[in-house]
């Protein structure tokens, strides 16, 4: 068609001679939101510093408030932790009797008459030996020292003929024994509550004998799907299994340690040989500290009984190699690796838990340190303990 003319369209091409397009220059407030956003990652890096050190704050604050709590309610817990040491050690006989279709309540039930009549047994024959040291202790003593004066008199001579060389006179001056007093009411004032402490200790056994699967069912149970509940309970057994493993065998060992012991001292005519093997049975849970006090006991009364120092001296020597045979090579060799911990991890328990429950403490370090050992080897996220207490 004539007579239209077409409509030219923008172009973005520059003209000829036009200035060229420049990209637009940073503004002042994008550079200030870079500034805010490094400032405010500091910030969230300090924020990271406190808020670790207020975690750390709070942790020890936590451990100070269960180390009062646990020594607080000593004479609850106490009880508590003895029976189920004493559970887990008795519960494979126990579970052996279900698999052969014996009720749990009666196999709890004979197992526990026939260790009251044990135990029973084993203090009437202890009692009168026990008594009969503690009432004389005061006149063995004073009767030792001057027994012990005979055996040091050499020695004291050596002193006085250096000291003759030294001063010119020896010394004459002596210090007259001093009495040691002993009650034994103080004993039998306490026998109400250790009695009820035990009665206490019995019930729980017995009660976590029974019903102490039933109690890990239910916790099972509480697991949110079956994968949960089948790595539960591979958990609750593989851990059952180890710790009563562990309490079963040393509990075996340290009786074994109170029988060789009595043999021997009764070999060498020592007298209430059984009264000491049960120390030394006691004393052996309690790692190189029970050894150290075994030894001093049987040499004072080595010292006490015997005439010629050679004869007095035997008992203690012989005890001494028979629990170093025992903690360095039959222990050991029948635990395994697994389970050996620490020294310098087993002192620091027995300090911190002697310190907070005293003897009791003291005997259940051990077992407890050896427990946890065992359960954090098993729970994610506590690996780090039992590699730090492992020996």
């Amino acid at each position: 068609m004539t007579g239209i003319k077409p409509t030219a369209l923008p172009s973005n091409t520059p003209e000829a001679g036009a200035p060229h397009a420049t990209a637009p220059a940073p503004t002042p407030a994008a550079v200030l939101t870079s500034k805010q956003i490094k400032q405010a990652a500091q910030g969230v890096h300090r924020l990271r510093g406190h808020l670790r050190a207020i975690r750390m704050t709070l942790n020890a604050l936590l451990i100070l408030a269960l180390l009062y709590t646990v020594t607080l309610v000593k004479a609850l817990i106490i009880p508590l932790v003895l029976a189920a040491f004493i559970g887990l050690a008795l519960n494979p006989i126990v579970a052996r009797g279900t698999r052969h279709h014996i009720p749990r309540w009666l196999g709890a039930s004979v197992l526990m008459i026939t260790l009251i009549a044990g135990i029973g047994r084993g203090i009437g024959m202890l009692s009168g030996p026990a008594m009969t040291w503690l009432h004389t202790a005061p006149s063995q003593i004073r009767s030792f020292i001057p027994k012990l004066e005979h055996f040091t008199r050499p020695l004291e001579a050596a002193g006085r003929a250096t000291q003759t060389l030294v001063n010119g006179h020896p010394s004459l001056s002596a210090q007259s024994p001093g009495e040691v007093a002993f009650n034994a009411w103080d004993v039998l004032a306490n026998a109400p509550k250790v009695l009820a402490a035990v009665l206490t200790v019995l019930l729980l056994v017995f009660f976590f004998l029974v019903y102490g699967d039933l109690i890990l069912r239910r916790l099972v149970e509480i697991a949110p799907n079956f994968g949960y509940k089948r790595h539960a309970v591979n958990l609750v057994r593989g851990i059952q299994t180890e710790v009563s493993r562990y309490i079963l065998t040393t509990v075996l060992i340290n009786a074994s340690l109170g029988l060789v012991t009595a043999s021997m001292l009764y070999l060498m005519h020592m007298p209430d040989p059984l009264l000491w093997g049960t120390v030394a049975m006691f004393a052996n849970f309690i790692p190189y500290v029970g050894a150290i006090v075994t030894t001093t006991t049987l040499l004072f009364v080595g010292l006490i009984h015997f005439e010629q120092l050679p004869d007095a001296l035997l008992p203690a020597f012989c005890f001494a190699c028979i629990t170093a045979v025992e903690g360095n090579l039959i222990t050991p060799m029948i635990l395994g690796r697994r389970m050996r911990v620490s020294p310098i991890a087993i002192l620091i328990w027995l300090l911190i838990w002697g310190w907070l429950w005293g003897v009791p403490g003291a005997l259940l370090a051990v077992p407890m340190l050896t427990s946890a050992k065992l359960i954090a080897e098993r729970v994610r996220g506590w690996e780090w303990f039992a590699r730090i207490v492992q020996r």
